[in-house]
């Protein structure tokens, strides 16, 4: 007999400051925190974000693993890959422009420009941690 299929349950981070890379990310997705992983409330002791923290919201979830040490990818050029990127799509090139500025603001730093593309216009960016991901204008499908 088969066994029955596997599920992706989450995509998970490495980071030498979980909290705050799953902050930035809480805010660009506008995700939540799993109950029990939320800041500590008035500034106290962050048990939760010595570790492992998840963030959840509507057909993702992305988790936060400490390491001691991340080398920043070097990507496109050098000698340190990007070893995995999240993609995230928009509808329209207005949209794109608006979370382009939000990215920004909470901390990416842009390092490709296509927005210009008139097939697929994009962005690729480093979160904080120095991941990449692309913010993308999605084609129609089907």
């Amino acid at each position: 007999m088969a066994p029955g299929p596997l599920s992706v349950r989450q995509v998970v981070l490495d980071a030498t400051d979980i909290r705050s890379l799953a902050e930035f990310y809480r805010q660009l997705l506008d995700l939540h925190y799993r109950l029990g992983d939320e800041p500590p409330a008035g500034g106290g002791p962050d048990e939760p974000g010595t570790d492992w923290l998840v963030l959840r919201g509507a057909g993702v979830q992305l988790a936060f693993q400490l390491v001691e040490a991340l080398p920043r990818p070097t990507w496109p050029e050098g000698p340190v890959p990007q070893q995995l990127h999240l993609d995230l799509t928009v509808d329209s090139v207005a949209d794109l422009d608006a979370h382009h500025e939000r990215a920004l603001s909470l901390g990416a730093t842009l390092v490709l420009d296509r927005h210009d593309d008139p097939d697929e216009p994009l962005y690729v960016y480093v979160d904080p941690s120095g991941h990449p991901f692309c913010i993308f204008v999605a084609a129609p499908t089907g």
